[in-house]
């Protein structure tokens, strides 16, 4: 394709015909099979949230974010509460529905409605959430959200570049490397490089069969474990497939 320039001859980027500012996201329930992810409460969630990431009893979940761990359930709650009243990032409960308890928390950040471009991000997870099914359709239903419903053209990841689990799940879950932002924050007295990955909305709908497919009862056996993996499915992308 031949790059456009504009009447000074400066090359210029391809035109969005119609193109609108996007709404924000309205902060409501988005139900799947195996979980419900829903407006964050700290009344109703603190309890069952505080519960299951303690199971986590090195601390490891904690050691990449920008805040705990929490040596009480009180203070977890403290942070909850604020975590509730945020507009951006703007944060959801993590249901598991054959069970109706709340195991983890994640976000919509970095929103920008006018560019159309949102990130996912705080992601806290029981160790008794990862790597199950709910875990995976939770992500799907916030990306399904922000492509599909409403109608976002971009969605990043990011995270710390010695943070290899959550770099892992980024490219399971379809997002493509971008870079690395060097020295880019102060955690707990420590450098911060970032990492960032995005999923755009070209590449969308590959990723979203992905998704369906893995999802699918057919794709898991009678003990429950998965037949096909999905960094397969949504590997052919990276290789250069349609």
């Amino acid at each position: 394709m031949s790059q456009e320039v504009n009447s000074l001859g400066q090359p210029v980027g391809e035109p969005i015909p119609g193109w609108t500012p996007r709404l924000r996201p309205p902060h409501t329930v988005m139900e799947g099979r195996f979980c419900r992810v829903e407006p964050l409460d700290a009344a109703r969630h603190a309890a069952q949230l505080y519960a299951g990431i303690a199971e986590d009893v090195e601390g490891r979940t904690w050691t990449y974010l920008f805040y705990g761990p929490f040596e009480s359930e009180a203070g977890f709650r403290a942070w909850l509460d604020d975590a509730t009243a945020s507009a951006d990032p703007q944060f959801y409960a993590v249901v598991d529905r054959a069970s109706g308890i709340a195991l983890g928390v994640v976000s919509y950040l970095r929103i920008d409605a006018a560019a159309g471009a949102i990130a996912v991000g705080h992601i806290i997870f029981a160790p008794s959430l990862r790597r199950t099914p709910a875990a995976t359709e939770g992500m799907y239903l916030m990306l399904r959200n922000a492509f599909d419903t409403l109608g976002y053209r971009r969605c990043e990841w990011r995270c710390d570049t010695l943070n290899t689990s959550s770099r892992n799940a980024a490219e399971r879950y379809g997002f493509r490397f971008e870079g690395v932002f060097r020295q880019a924050a102060v955690n707990k007295g420590r450098n911060r490089d970032t990492a960032c990955y995005s999923i755009i909305d070209g590449e969308w709908p590959h990723v979203r069969d992905s998704f369906q497919r893995w999802l699918r009862p057919n794709n898991f056996g009678a003990d429950g474990r998965q037949r096909e993996r999905l960094s397969t499915m949504v590997a052919t992308l990276t290789d250069g497939a349609s």
